[in-house]
């Protein structure tokens, strides 16, 4: 019987022992031990107090006494006093039901019953009885009933704590009438766990790692197993061991297991992943805390890899190498280094490093690793001298791309030695200044010895001689001795030349040795820088220029060009010749700097034409030159703004006025010659506009025989009767023939049928009217070609590629209906009588 509210409870007896009774911290008042109560019976009261607000509460317990039964009922008329600060007490009456424990699986029989509730009303009226909640009239229905009568509750079927560990139900009493006679009352099932589940690992297999040579007490991983019944209670409560260890080596338990948490660990030292690397061990998890006979079982695998550690340097399988390689190649691999290391393949701790620490001080060599064998590969990175070097003592050492383990010492066999030798081959000489720089004055006469530009062969140990050859020299101006070396000029050197390139005149040579295997040969380029001379004379510019007849009007500014530079060049001197005289007499230079001057008449007026004005030019070197350059000088009348006039400048050309007038008397003449030409073009269009809408009888070529020129078929071809292409003057002839051979143009022999004659003039007022009247007069007119006659063709000679037509021949298969020729009109009246079996009209 539980108090309303119990932080602390004691009891204060009446009329028992407080040995007899003792009252939980929920409120729960039980029996301490087996007594006998001597009446019906028992009040108690019980006290409760906060000790943090000091408020107290006070209950008066009447216990009555019911007969023994397995399960009792008990209805309890609880008188309760409370008490607060103010002494204010007030008294309630309910009734209560302690919790109800049921074992889960029970085997029964069914339905069995748990607790009876009676109310003290039952003798002064009838009441009913019903429970409410879940297990009742809520889903899972109906697990719990009760009689309305009795008031006795049952369980109707077996309990899964693991699918409902507690139920909540409320009951009720009322009358017939469904009157509430008392308060409802909470009943707390709870369900009573058994061991009937085995504990189940998350996972069957589970994967760690521990690295080798790990000391004993390292973690490895972790098991987990749940069991589904009370974790409070035995049942629930899982204990891990490990079972078997697979292999046992180096030895049978080199690992072990927390019972309570399943963490994996240690125990022993000697994990070696080169001799062992992978561990299998059996786990196995059993609840009643881990007792074998009680507790039920379930097993798990552990499988344990080994991770490998850097405990095992690499080591050079031989301590000497050799290799070879010949001078001047780089890229080359000279010799392959071979390693042993235990550790993990393709790993840092196997991946190797090569490092040359002492035999290569100019650093011609390198150890590259090889990532698929992890050999050392010695390669060439730096051209080696047969001559300066003729062997290399390498010394290398190998160690690992990732750190050793702590406690593991470098090898002895961590290096080796590397000895390489270096063959001699066949070099190119070389020309030790390239480019060559010669200086010398241009115009240097023919057979000059510029320089001597001669090659090393750098094969001293080689017994050699060496050649040279020109390989370009564009300008053809040098030679080469082709034993040592010295060049001549082969012509004047000219630096005015094309082939001059910013004042330098480029040659390249060629030195060839006379090795074997193959001869070698190297390239050297001569540079001579040519320094000018004054051998060009300035030349006047410009050749031409035009000037008014009349001086003061305008003047001609003139200058100078020359080949030569600075100081070979201006200032010039721009001078008049003294003979002949008139040109002193005509005209005058002024000078206006030292590039250009004035050329100006110096008389009044000069007649129009083109004068040839001599002017002598003199430049500035040392000796100076000089030139008599001509300028042609044009001479016309100008306007008054000093413009040449177009008649000034054709009389300039040399022609006078009774010439220019006869040229502009033709330019007028030519020109209405083309006038009256459109006329009478527009004028003859406009006749032919006016004309019928047919060409005249005169201009109709449709009866007219057109003559062409023959194509010949060759000299065989030459021998025919042009006759027979005549037209015939009389019939005698075609009487006498063959019948059946008739020519094209000629007509049929006999009566002949009178036909409308074609109308000569159409008729101007319908088109369509007179190509028909036409139509129909070419078909009635037998005369029209073709004729239905065979034709003669004369023969083309054997020369001809053209077969015969002789052997065309007409035929005729199967019966056909022809009658339909006789509806084509006249001109297929014969073949309609030939093949249609008609009569003739």
């Amino acid at each position: 019987i539980a108090s309303l509210i119990t932080p602390i409870s004691h009891i204060s007896p009446l009329s028992s022992s407080l040995l007899d009774f003792k009252v939980r911290g929920d409120g729960t008042l039980l029996a301490a031990q087996h007594l006998q109560v001597p009446s019906k019976q028992l009040i108690l009261l019980v006290t409760a107090w906060d000790p943090q607000t000091l408020g107290t509460w006070e209950a008066m317990v009447r216990l009555l006494v019911a007969e023994k039964s397995q399960h009792s009922g008990h209805k309890v008329r609880v008188s309760q006093s409370h008490q607060s600060a103010n002494g204010l007490r007030r008294q309630k009456r309910d009734w209560v039901i302690p919790p109800i424990n049921v074992p889960e699986n029970s085997r029964g029989p069914f339905p069995q019953q748990l607790v009876r509730i009676r109310s003290d009303k039952d003798k002064e009226i009838h009441i009913r009885y019903s429970i409410t909640g879940v297990g009742a009239d809520q889903p899972p229905m109906e697990v719990f009933n009760i009689d309305p009568v009795s008031g006795r509750m049952y369980v109707t079927r077996p309990m899964d704590r693991e699918e409902r560990a507690s139920y909540h139900l409320r009951a009720h009493a009322v009358d017939m009438n469904g009157n509430k006679v008392e308060n409802p009352i909470d009943l707390y099932i709870y369900v009573i766990d058994m061991n009937d589940n085995r504990p189940e690992f998350i996972n069957q297999v589970y994967n760690g790692s521990v690295d080798e040579g790990s000391k004993p007490g390292t973690y490895v991983m972790t098991v987990t197993a749940n069991d589904a019944d009370d974790g409070t209670t035995a049942n629930g409560m899982v204990r891990y061991r490990i079972v078997t260890q697979t292999p046992q080596s180096p030895s049978q338990n080199m690992f072990t297991i927390n019972s309570e948490t399943g963490d994996i660990v240690t125990v022993a030292a000697g994990l070696d992943r080169e001799k062992v690397q992978q561990y299998i061990v059996i786990v196995q998890a059993t609840d009643m805390e881990g007792n074998l006979n009680y507790g039920l079982s379930n097993t798990a695998t552990a499988i344990i890899t080994v991770t490998d550690v850097n405990d095992n340097p690499p080591e050079f399988t031989t301590s000497t190498y050799s290799g070879e390689v010949p001078e001047n190649r780089v890229e080359v691999v000279v010799a392959n280094l071979t390693v042993m290391d235990r550790d993990q393949p393709h790993s840092p701790n196997w991946n190797a490093i090569y490092r040359i620490i002492s035999g290569d001080p100019s650093g011609h060599f390198t150890v590259r690793t090889d990532p698929v064998t992890n050999e050392g590969m010695v390669t060439v990175v730096k051209a080696v001298d047969y001559e300066m070097n003729r062997a290399f003592m390498l010394t290398v050492m190998v160690s690992n791309q990732a750190p050793l383990a702590s406690g593991i010492q470098m090898s002895f066999q961590s290096t080796a030695g590397v000895t390489i030798s270096v063959t001699d081959v066949n070099e190119a000489p070389y020309f030790p200044t390239n480019h060559k720089l010669i200086r010398l004055e241009e115009g240097v006469p023919t057979g000059t010895v510029l320089t001597t530009f001669s090659a090393v062969d750098p094969d001293r140990f080689m017994q050699q001689a060496v050649r040279y050859s020109k390989l370009s020299d564009p300008a053809n101006w040098l030679n080469i001795n082709a034993t040592n070396g010295q060049i001549t000029t082969a012509a004047v050197l000219d630096r005015e030349s094309d082939y001059i390139k910013n004042n330098v005149y480029e040659a390249t040579f060629l030195a060839a040795d006379n090795g074997e295997n193959p001869p070698a040969s190297g390239t050297g380029t001569l540079q001579i820088y040519l320094i000018d001379i004054n051998d060009n004379a300035p030349e006047l510019l410009p050749k031409e220029a035009q000037i008014c007849e009349k001086p003061n009007l305008n003047v001609i500014n003139i200058t100078a060009a020359d080949a030569d530079i600075d100081p070979n060049v201006g200032p010039f001197v721009f001078e008049l010749p003294s003979v002949p005289s008139a040109v002193r007499k005509n005209w005058t230079i002024t000078r206006l700097n030292g590039d250009y001057a004035q050329l100006s008449l110096r008389i009044m007026y000069l007649e129009a034409g083109v004068y040839d004005v001599p002017i002598i030019v003199t430049d500035s070197g040392n000796p100076p030159l000089y030139n008599t350059s001509v300028i042609k000088v044009k001479v016309c009348p100008c306007d008054e703004n000093g413009d040449c006039t177009t008649i000034g400048a054709v009389a300039a050309a040399g022609l006078g006025t009774g010439a220019i007038i006869a040229i502009l008397i033709c330019i007028i003449i030519l020109l209405t010659m083309v006038l009256l030409f459109v006329v009478w073009m527009k004028r003859r269009e406009k006749e032919r506009h006016t004309k019928q809408l047919l060409i005249d009888p005169e201009d109709d070529v449709r009866d007219n025989i057109l003559k062409y020129d023959e194509e010949g078929g060759g000299e065989e071809d030459q021998d025919y009767d042009l006759s027979q292409l005549q037209q015939p003057e009389t019939m005698d002839h075609v009487l006498n023939k063959t019948p059946g051979v008739r020519r094209v143009d000629e007509r049929p022999i006999g009566a002949e049928p009178q036909y409308p004659i074609r109308p000569v003039i159409p008729h101007p007022g319908d088109i369509g009217d007179f190509i028909n009247e036409g139509l129909r007069a070419a078909d009635n007119d037998p005369t029209a070609p073709p004729y239905d006659s065979l034709l003669v063709f004369d023969y083309e000679g054997s020369g001809s590629t053209a077969g015969s037509v002789s052997s065309l021949n007409s035929s005729s298969s199967g019966d056909q209906d022809y009658d339909y020729l006789n509806d084509w009109g006249p001109r297929f009246k014969k073949l309609a009588d030939m093949y249609g079996g008609g009569e003739e009209d």
